[in-house]
């Protein structure tokens, strides 16, 4: 995906390999993706921040399955500190779902992070 070679990936070169690897999302949903992987917010994608999120991942897939489910945040995550759970108005599987949602497939929303 690094085109020109300098360890880190602009925005092109971000959409051209999400292209390349048949990943067709919204310019939207990539723009939000590249930011999620941007922590320092630099405009790039260098190799530490890559592998940062990488083991993110990795550290919510608790199944090690490849896939982040409901079941796998349950290990990681605890909603009784989210605002809407602790007022009351989402029960614990609706903070979870809602976390995963954001990073769920818009158009396969099957609870499942690949």
């Amino acid at each position: 995906m690094d085109d020109n070679e300098n360890r880190s990936l602009d925005f092109k070169e971000f959409l051209k390999g999400l292209n390349d690897y048949g990943l067709l999302i919204e310019k939207d949903e990539a723009t939000a993706l590249f930011q999620h992987f941007d922590r320092d917010g630099n405009g790039t994608i260098d190799f530490d921040e890559f592998l940062i999120t990488l083991r993110a991942f990795r550290k919510l897939d608790r199944s090690g399955d490849g896939v982040v489910t409901i079941e796998d945040l349950r290990g990681v995550y605890n909603a009784k500190y989210h605002p809407k759970y602790q007022n009351g108005e989402w029960t614990e599987e609706q903070v979870f779902r809602t976390f995963l949602d954001s990073f769920d497939s818009p158009y396969d929303k099957d609870g499942k992070v690949p």
